[in-house]
């Protein structure tokens, strides 16, 4: 097991980033979902003792699942999305031609992925649906039970090869290799701690909490036009996923940055619901997987860049860490013209080189590639 962050980007990353920028120019996805449906569990408990009699749970998948010689299916790959997003962020050309083309990590020729719009977020049940603030709180363990649930009652799925997240779809493969260890082959965490959100990062998110609950507008929750809170919670929200190089590049004076952030929030504001927003940010208030990582018996592959702002890499928790982890590996990407911040975690040409013989090399060892 290596303990020590690896800190040198392979040479092809910068080239593997440009070639990923050209495919977004062109605005074609490489792989479509083979399917998109909602199951519904039904009499789902959430950890605050609080249920619903039906919790939706929205889903794509790319790929065939293949059964062994007892019916388990031993090819499926979970992907999980980040705070506030949806399956359909791993549509985006800087992550599906670089994932899911024959011949590349999670090829959907060779592996069965499941990509879940997780509670409170896409199309699956979430407090904008009606419920409001009257929604039950969920956290991340509820999150997970929820992707363990689908998994078995829609797709048959016991056993997953890779769990690969995003985010707080990284914070959920954490919790996934705690909370059920004995369920998934290996882990692949792309950008954030394994232990509990304190520091600048709880601030951060506790501003985005403030600016909406605060706002008279927000009426408890049971506001009939979006608060102006939103606006400010986003602000916030931006500078998390920014990266002083991207913006300095994207923005070069001030009218351009004037610009680009008019542009951005006349974008988002439309697409995010306020109550969405706080049920999003105040699931991770319990996350802390800390204590259990010494249980944790997947193989792991753990990264994050030098660049992210929620993540900072001088706070030296993940170095730390991954020393708990009984076959854990940490890589640091140091920060490059291919980073982007906290959104490198889908710039998957960055982090390639590592997750690609890393997932190739299980599979072989299972059976499911020669």
């Amino acid at each position: 097991m290596s303990r020590a962050p690896l800190r040198r980007a392979p040479t092809r990353a910068a080239a593997l980033v440009t070639a990923a920028l050209v495919l977004g120019a062109a605005g074609a996805s490489p792989v479509r979902a083979q399917d998109t449906a909602t199951a519904v569990l039904h009499g789902f408990r959430f950890a605050s003792g609080d249920s619903l009699p039906e919790l939706r749970m929205h889903y794509a998948t790319a790929g065939h699942p293949r059964r062994d010689a007892t019916g388990a299916v031993v090819n499926a790959v979970l992907l999980l999305h980040g705070t506030t997003g949806s399956w359909a962020q791993f549509r985006s050309p800087l992550f599906a031609p670089e994932m899911f083309r024959a011949g590349q990590p999670l090829d959907t020729t060779v592996f069965f992925v499941v990509i879940p719009d997780n509670i409170g977020h896409g199309r699956s049940s979430k407090p904008s649906d009606g419920f409001h603030a009257r929604f039950p709180r969920y956290t991340y363990d509820d999150m997970v039970d929820a992707q363990r649930r689908l998994l078995h009652e829609a797709l048959g799925v016991d056993h997953l090869l890779v769990v690969l997240g995003t985010s707080m779809g990284c914070m959920h493969a954490w919790v996934w290799g705690t909370r059920y260890p004995d369920a998934v082959d290996a882990l692949v965490p792309l950008a954030c701690l394994p232990t509990a959100i304190a520091g600048r990062n709880r601030m951060m998110r506790r501003m985005i909490l403030d600016d909406i609950t605060t706002d008279p507008g927000y009426a408890g929750g049971d506001y009939v036009r979006q608060p102006r809170g939103l606006a400010a919670a986003l602000q916030v929200l931006y500078l998390m996923g920014s990266a002083p190089l991207v913006q300095q590049r994207d923005a070069p004076t001030r009218d351009a940055a004037d610009s680009l952030w008019e542009r951005y929030l006349a974008a988002a504001l439309p697409r995010y619901d306020a109550n969405d927003v706080v049920y999003a940010f105040d699931a991770s208030r319990d996350y802390d997987p800390s204590a259990a990582l010494g249980r944790v018996r997947a193989q792991v592959l753990f990264i994050n860049s030098a660049d992210d702002l929620i993540n900072p890499p001088e706070l030296g928790l993940a170095e730390r860490l991954i020393a708990q982890v009984p076959h854990g590996r940490f890589v640091l990407i140091p920060i490059s013209d291919c980073t982007r911040g906290h959104g490198t975690h889908t710039a998957a040409a960055v982090w390639k080189p590592w997750v690609g013989p890393f997932i190739a090399a299980l599979a072989r060892a299972r059976g499911i590639l020669p």
